[in-house]
């Protein structure tokens, strides 16, 4: 029995939303994500297709390539393609001499390095946060977007690395 000096655990509840807000469900199921940008946007990739990121890493050029192969690079031995993100999406190159990083990615049969402007972070975002995409998302981009969600107040795109490999392979981007 209650005899006043009890705190029930919806008292308890109530009174953390008030202080901190909405509580989060720990048993949600979570979707980890790499964080990146290119120009001013930020995109992800769910973080299974990504196998490493790598900084600063010489970039060998190949003749006679498509202007998104940027050329190979040496991975402990293995040589891996880089594609050049910016260009495959629609964004102007970026100035000489700028800072970037690499994703090493894997779909669709696969394996590609994939130049980014920044990677800003790897973080765990509950199943319920990730939103269908909006209509208002640009042409080039819809077949390969698979949700959005918030970060740092910024909307983040996902995209969909498989789509995006299968559709490079069959000379769509």
């Amino acid at each position: 029995m209650n005899d006043g000096s009890e705190v029930t655990l919806n008292q308890v509840l109530a009174s953390k939303r008030g202080a901190a807000g909405e509580i989060v469900n720990v048993d949600e199921a979570q979707v980890k994500v790499v964080v990146f940008t290119l120009d001013i946007y930020w995109y992800a990739f769910r973080a299974r297709s990504i196998r490493e990121v790598l900084s600063e890493v010489p970039v060998f050029r190949l003749p006679q390539c498509p202007p998104s192969l940027e050329g190979v690079i040496n991975v402990r031995g293995d040589i891996e393609s880089v594609i050049g993100l910016r260009n495959v999406l629609g964004y102007p190159d970026l100035p000489d001499g700028a800072r970037s990083r690499v994703l090493l990615g894997q779909g669709a049969g696969m394996r590609s390095g994939l130049r980014v402007d920044r990677v800003e972070e790897v973080l765990d975002v509950p199943q319920s946060a990730l939103l269908p995409p909006p209509h208002t998302i640009p042409e080039r981009l819809r077949d390969i977007v698979q949700s959005v969600f918030h970060f740092r107040d910024r909307p983040v795109t996902v995209l969909d690395l498989d789509r995006l490999f299968e559709d490079y392979r069959a000379g769509l981007r």
